[in-house]
């Protein structure tokens, strides 16, 4: 049997921005990406903390260090700027891998730098 497993998130995000006219996605810090296992045009969950949307999109890279977490598109509707989000990925796993699975955290300060990664 196959289960659906968080395998990373993004823990406590600001968004910086929001571009309703875009073609929809959010873009993440490169650095951020790459700590938390996302790839460009994955898809992820997004949760806003503030207000309790959860929607899905895909991820774009954003320039690495810049700490950008911007809601492209119709996503930008569902956030404001200054908003906290959690950003997660997820994938399939034997039900034997699954039982032992612990996903990656990152997380962030107040302007999207990582504090420290968790496996």
């Amino acid at each position: 049997m196959l289960r659906e497993m968080c395998k990373s998130k993004i823990h406590r995000a600001t968004i910086t921005e929001a571009k309703v006219d875009y073609s929809g996605s959010i873009n993440i810090d490169r650095d951020l990406m790459d700590r938390a296992d996302i790839v460009p045009y994955e898809k992820v969950l997004v949760v806003d903390i503030e207000n309790g949307n959860r929607f899905e999109t895909y991820a774009i890279p954003a320039e690495s260090g810049s700490g950008t977490i911007g809601l492209l598109g119709g996503a930008a509707k569902l956030g404001n700027v200054g908003d906290k989000v959690i950003i997660m990925s997820f994938f399939m796993l034997e039900d034997d891998m699954a039982k032992t699975h612990e996903r990656k955290l990152v997380l962030v300060d107040e302007k999207n730098m990582p504090l420290k990664d968790k496996e």
